[in-house]
């Protein structure tokens, strides 16, 4: 049998949200934050088998060890990672490096005798982390790449525009740093610490209660409204922390339910709030660039961090040749389709997959084997010479690598 079904057990993170993950499971919430679920061979958490026919382990991870070539068609290792992600606090900014940095960072580390488990540590593996991140619901909040300087300069100069005295000063200084130096070098200073006085300054202004005049929008909300609640919020949680002044250079969006953003080596991001699906290379390595308790290395960070102003990364899914849409992404690690209400065929020819229903029910078929899934319920796909077909009165997501 090809078709395995299997589970994890929920990571839980400070940030996560309390009812997502139950409601998806169909378990009772227990009031603890439910952050992530992780669905493949990483060794950062188990994937479990939840029927151990023909002789299994108990984990996928020790399956891949112990017979590679029934697990992964022979390769010694997984190339991606599914994780539902539901964030009820923001995230840590942070950024992934490139396969070539990963690689020499992690050798480096090794080499200066650095633990796989120490807190400075900056890279766990020698993989890079691109990652896709789809909305399975209204509303997931993202700061994602930064946004064009004129559009920075223009929020500077509306809270600027908000106070008198020092604090006004320092984000005038700020405003004209970004449009006289570029975005790169103001990015240094404030990460460097070289800005001071900016932080307590943009939190004082985006907490007057007037909107200064700002055009509302098309909800009559003023234009920058929803980035002074956000550095308001950042602030009460992580006050003083120069992160909340690099969240505000950043393009801040919100998807809707089946709305896409792509995050490649380079590219800052955080989550704010939201529950989506989130198919990644599998690897641990983050570079953060603020808002954490946890370690920054503000050299290492700088040197893997784009510094350039970039459109929102959305991914436009694209529909495919039997059946449901795939987003499309520039990396090989992975693939993602999603089926809705519908059937796929031809999925998983040749590779492993790990499926999973967010909404009703599926019927997922290799040849022979039949496995039918609830919402919730995952299964993962040894390589094989028949093609996979998924059909759906709800909504599935078949990752592949």
């Amino acid at each position: 049998m090809a078709l395995h079904r299997i589970t994890s057990d929920p990571k839980r993170y400070a940030w996560g949200s309390t009812t997502a993950i139950p409601e998806l499971l169909g378990v009772p919430a227990d009031g603890s934050p439910q952050a992530e679920l992780w669905l493949g061979a990483h060794p950062g958490s188990l994937t479990e088998f939840v029927d151990r026919d023909g002789g299994l382990p108990e984990s996928l991870n020790e399956w891949i060890v112990s017979d590679p070539d029934a697990a992964l068609g022979g390769r010694s290792r997984m190339p991606f990672l599914v994780k539902l992600l539901a964030a009820a606090r923001p995230l840590s900014l942070q950024v992934h490096p490139t396969p070539d940095r990963a690689r020499a960072g992690f050798a480096d580390e090794n080499r200066r005798g650095v633990p796989l488990d120490a807190p400075h540590r900056n890279y766990k593996d020698a993989w890079h982390k691109p990652e896709i991140i789809v909305a399975l619901r209204d509303g997931f909040r993202a700061l994602c790449g930064f946004r064009a300087v004129e559009e920075s300069h223009a929020l500077l100069g509306h809270l600027a525009g908000r106070i008198v005295g020092p604090d006004r000063r320092a984000l005038d200084e700020l405003a004209a740093r970004l449009l006289d130096a570029g975005l790169e070098p103001t990015v240094q200073a404030v990460l460097e610490r070289r800005t001071p006085g900016v932080v307590a300054a943009l939190v004082a202004a985006a907490g007057v209660g007037t909107d200064g005049g700002a055009a509302p929008d098309a909800d009559g909300r003023s234009r920058w409204t929803a980035e002074r609640e956000l550095i308001l919020q950042l602030a009460e949680e992580y006050p003083g922390d120069p992160g909340i002044v690099v969240a505000a250079l950043l393009n801040l969006v919100t998807l809707r339910e089946g709305e896409a953003l792509f995050l490649p080596a380079g590219n800052i991001h955080a989550y704010l709030s939201g529950f989506g699906v989130e198919v990644m290379a599998s690897s641990d390595n983050v570079l953060r660039g603020g808002l954490t308790p946890k370690h920054v290395d503000v050299p290492e960070l700088l040197a893997v961090l784009e510094i350039a102003p970039m459109p929102v990364p959305f991914v436009e899914p694209v529909a495919r040749v039997g059946g449901g849409v795939v987003y499309p992404v520039p990396v090989d690690d992975f693939q993602l389709v999603q089926v809705d209400r519908g059937t796929a065929s031809d999925l998983a020819r040749g590779g492993a997959a790990v499926i999973i229903v967010t909404a009703g029910t599926a019927r997922v078929e290799q040849g022979p084997d039949t496995v039918v899934l609830e919402r919730g319920a995952a299964v993962f796909v040894s390589p094989g010479p028949e093609p996979v077909t998924v059909s759906t009165d709800g909504k599935v997501f078949v990752a592949t690598g």
